[in-house]
């Protein structure tokens, strides 16, 4: 799945509302309403009517919010290890308190890290039955 993110240099950030005119600026037309339908149709982006035209602005919906945390890590990630002498290309700002922070993955329950070596995994109850052992 190929998501249309955010665009720095227009000003523009995950979570507000885009329509296609402003979207279709670096991308071909056709491409664009592909990716962006193949988004609605899986239920990340909705469209959502703004003039008495057909215009639309696409807005991430709960499931696409969830996927934006996603992208912020797999984006710490390249800021590691690809952004370079420059720094990285976007910078996030957190609401409340106003400061310019990084991901951080954290245990939900006691507030610990959760990398690879803070974790052991599992299987969760949706996971397929292992085979009965012949012995």
């Amino acid at each position: 799945m190929v998501v249309v993110g955010a665009d720095p240099d227009r000003g523009r950030a995950w979570g507000q509302r885009t329509n296609f005119a402003d979207m279709a600026g670096s991308i071909a037309r056709k491409v664009l309403t592909e990716r962006l339908g193949h988004l609605v149709e899986h239920g990340v982006l909705k469209k959502q009517a703004y003039d008495s035209r057909p215009r639309y602005a696409y807005v991430l919906t709960e499931k696409g919010r969830e996927l934006v945390a996603v992208l912020m890590v797999m984006a710490g990630w390249g800021d590691s290890w690809l952004a370079g002498e420059a720094g990285p290309p976007v910078l996030y700002r957190h609401h409340a308190c106003g400061e310019i922070g990084q991901v951080d993955l954290r245990c939900s329950h006691c507030g610990g890290p959760m990398h690879e070596g803070d974790i052991e995994v599992l299987p969760g109850p949706g996971a397929a039955p292992q085979p009965a052992s012949a012995g």
